[in-house]
């Protein structure tokens, strides 16, 4: 049978031929294979045997030092993969650039190139944040080895700096310049980038909440139309982790058990130049307290008085902070009945058809563990003591988990530390606990620079300087100047906490100010000496007790001509007074048990006669009263505050004595623009009087604008009299007003809330004043801090 011969080879019928060239090739083949194997094992089982070491290359590092590092002996026999290892070990050191190692008979040659050593370190490039920020960042430091590995994560921690800035597009390279002596300089070299603004944030699933209300408790803020000067709005991915924390506390503070964050997504926008934040959340429903009860599993110990130590009652909005509360509040009770590791446990009782949670206090005994010691570490400045004073706890007392946790929070509420670490561990036996503090130290000075600006006493600067923790001391120093178109004040402040140890806060202010007023004919001058003692004798109210000296006068304005009230008064020259003060303070704004609603009730007695020229009895209340409704959007406020001027001295009173009505309390008139008045010699002089009292209701609402703009709406109604001139020296004066009357304000505000400061516009009508009232229909105020 014949067939053509392909000039391949044919994959179909083989041949007699074929089959002999087949196994042929794949005998050729098999021996090749093993061959090739053979050599390799018999490379790969090569041994040397080295007597000596030459080392090249070396300046830093000594000859010894390498040798040692390969882990190779003189006279051991060593594979070639042992001598492999030694390479790696050699350049796994970190300080070798290039390793080379070449056998020459006996002796191991050892070609080594080291990492040069860094003469200097510069960044370039950077403008928004200074050199000394980034190079104490920094692990690469002069005069130490040169490594590429530390010089990128070096750039990794820059651009991490200037990412938190907002600045996330920034990039850093890192390059060195090569000196003699095996010396380099190494540069990063900064592109900082713009930074990247929040253009919007925004909520899905929130229902009983409007995407502006929770927007004001998030830390992160989007853009505002003054996005060209100021970035508040700029992104920092870590703070997104810090508005979830917060959001769940408002929720869970409201009653919203369920709460929590699906999700917080940050997308760029179409543009790439900004971000948009958005936040899926799921509400839940709201609960409030249900029945409340205190049971006790302690032998001897009656829950009753535990029962009425609490403040919760059925009906509450629950809130986790009211349960830590009542907490703290039954654990010291039993502290102060001498019931040692008392424990209080609240079981929860969840009601979903009423929607309430019933709460079961439950009175046990924690283990027997007492406070070794107290370990204070980190603190360079800040004296032991200032921190010590943060625990109600002490050496040698039961040990309490809650009472721990709560001075740990009191410690980092100071201001005075960046990180405040507060932990606990085991002592020198199971029954003793160590609490350690770790704390680092930030600056507690700040100097500040404010402006404002009202129609009362125009335009005014103030600079202040103040340390929050004076020589270490915990104390705080203040100093301030301002001065306004119409006055001047330079103060120094003093604050001691903890007078003597203890929770007696101590204040003192002295100073000099004047004024020198478009609104009076006279001008004023006083220095004053104001120490007070603040103590605490409840958890929302507390007394003060309070000492004044003040020296005053009052003196005549060039070109002015008084009226004859002013005239007498200016012509008793300066005269001292010396008082004595107390005051009783409510204020449930801040701890009460509604987040959304509070009250201040303070009232006080001020007794002058103690010394000095002056002598009289001055009495004052003041009332405020705040609420949000409609979700939170509208505020409601209203506030009343009295004064009484009861004058024992045998000479008269003066103008800068009696009470007098500016637009900050009274609005819609004049500073001194009601009360009574002397109209004698042509003049028209205010000059105050001995009682006063003003009532205000005021709301402010969202106006359905843009929120970016930042502006609000408001409406306000005040009422109120100021009347009486006994002791006053009336000779030769034309009076008015000395029986007083009601006057009725309206008006409305308009909101401005800057990042340079809150503006307020206050357009006000008199609905009821007298004729000789100085009515202002237009107010507006600014003050800021910059």
């Amino acid at each position: 049978m014949a067939y053509r011969e392909d000039a391949g080879i044919s994959c179909g019928a083989v041949g007699p031929e074929n089959k002999i060239l087949w196994r042929l090739l794949t005998v050729f083949f098999l021996v090749s294979a093993l061959w090739l194997a053979v050599l390799s094992q018999s490379a790969w089982a090569q041994t040397y045997t080295f007597n000596s070491f030459d080392v090249e290359g070396n300046r830093r590092i000594e000859t010894s030092t390498i040798i040692n590092r390969t882990g190779i002996t003189p006279g051991q026999t060593v594979t070639a993969g042992q001598l492999n290892d030694a390479y790696q070990r050699l350049l796994d050191s970190g300080v070798f650039e290039t390793v080379e190692l070449i056998p020459r008979g006996s002796t191991l040659a050892i070609k080594v190139q080291e990492y040069p050593t860094i003469n200097r370190i510069s960044i370039e490039g950077n403008r928004r944040v200074k050199d000394d920020v980034l190079l104490d960042a920094i692990s690469s430091q002069p005069r130490r080895v040169f490594t590429p590995q530390v010089a990128e994560a070096d750039a990794d921690v820059i651009a991490e700096i200037y990412s938190a800035q907002g600045r996330v597009s920034a990039t850093v390279i890192p390059r060195i310049i090569r000196r003699s002596d095996n010396r380099v300089d190494l540069v990063f070299e900064v592109a900082e980038g713009t930074t990247i603004e929040i253009e919007r944030v925004s909520f899905v699933g929130n229902r009983a909440y409007s995407d502006r209300r929770l927007r004001r408790v998030l830390e992160t803020k989007q853009a505002n139309i003054l996005r060209t000067f100021l970035r508040g709005d700029t992104f920092i991915a870590d703070r997104i982790e810090f508005d979830k924390q917060v959001l769940r506390d408002f929720y869970l503070s409201r009653g919203y058990i369920d709460f929590r964050v699906n999700s917080a997504n940050v997308e760029f926008t179409r543009e790439r130049d900004a971000f948009y934040l958005v936040m899926n959340i799921t509400e839940g429903q709201k609960f409030a307290f249900g029945k409340v009860t205190t049971v006790s599993e302690i032998p001897g110990v009656d829950p009753a008085p535990y029962q009425a130590a609490l403040r919760i009652k059925p009906g509450v909005t629950y809130s986790p902070t009211l349960i830590e509360n009542s907490i703290t509040r039954q654990e010291r009770l039993g502290l102060k009945n001498g019931v040692d590791f008392l424990r209080v446990e609240p079981r929860v009782t969840r009601n979903n058809r009423d929607l309430t949670l019933d709460v079961e206090f439950v009175l046990t005994k924690g283990p027997r563990i007492f406070v070794e010691r107290i370990d204070i570490e980190g603190n360079t400045t800040t004296l032991d003591r200032v921190i010590r004073r943060q625990f109600d706890t002490v050496e040698g007392d039961p040990f309490n988990p809650r009472e721990i946790r709560q001075s740990a929070e009191r410690i980092r509420a100071l201001g005075f530390f960046a990180v405040a670490d507060v932990d606990t561990r085991e002592g020198s036996s199971p029954s003793q606990v160590i609490v350690d503090v770790d704390v680092e130290e930030q600056p507690t000075g700040s100097l500040s620079l404010g402006g404002s600006y009202s129609v009362s006493d125009g335009f005014g600067i103030a600079i202040g300087l103040e340390e929050r923790n004076f020589l270490g001391r915990g104390q705080a120093l203040g100093v301030t100047l301002s001065t306004a178109q119409d006055s001047e004040q330079y103060i120094l402040n003093f604050t001691e906490p903890y007078l003597l140890g203890r929770k007696l806060r101590f204040d003192l202010g002295l100073g000099l100010s004047s004024t020198n007023s478009s609104f009076a004919s006279y001008d004023t001058k006083t220095a004053f000496f104001n120490p007070q003692l603040s103590y605490a004798i409840g958890e929302l109210s507390s007394l003060k007790l309070r000492y004044n000296w003040s020296d005053s006068e009052m003196t005549q304005q060039d070109g002015e001509t008084n009226g004859a009230v002013i005239a007498s008064e200016i012509a008793q020259g300066k005269r001292s007074t010396s008082s004595l003060g107390l005051s009783y303070v409510y204020d449930s704004r801040i701890g009460g048990l509604n987040p959304n609603a509070g009250a201040l009730f303070e009232v006080g007695v001020d007794a002058a006669g103690l010394g000095g020229d002056n002598k009289y009895l001055k009495t004052s209340a003041r009332a405020i009263a705040q609420t949000k409704v409609l979700n939170e959007e509208m505020t409601l406020r209203a506030s009343f505050e009295a004064g009484a001027l009861h004058w024992q001295g045998d000479d008269f009173s003066r103008t800068v004595d009696r009470y007098v009505l500016g637009p900050n309390i009274f609005r819609g008139f004049e500073p001194a623009g009601l009360g009574p008045r002397d109209l004698s010699n042509g003049q028209d002089d205010a000059i105050g009087g001995n009682l006063y009292w003003v009532a205000r209701f005021e709301s402010d609402f969202p106006l359905g604008l843009p929120e970016e703009l930042g502006l609000r709406g408001g409406v306000f109604y005040d009422v109120g009299n100021l009347w009486d001139i006994d002791n006053v020296d009336t000779t030769g004066a034309n009076i008015v007003g000395a029986d007083g009357s009601l006057r009725h304000v309206i008006g409305v505000s308009l909101l401005w809330d800057t990042p340079f400061g809150p503006l307020r516009f206050n357009f006000s009508k008199a609905l009821v004043k007298e004729d000789f009232d100085k009515e202002q229909n237009f107010d507006f105020t600014i003050q800021a801090r910059f």
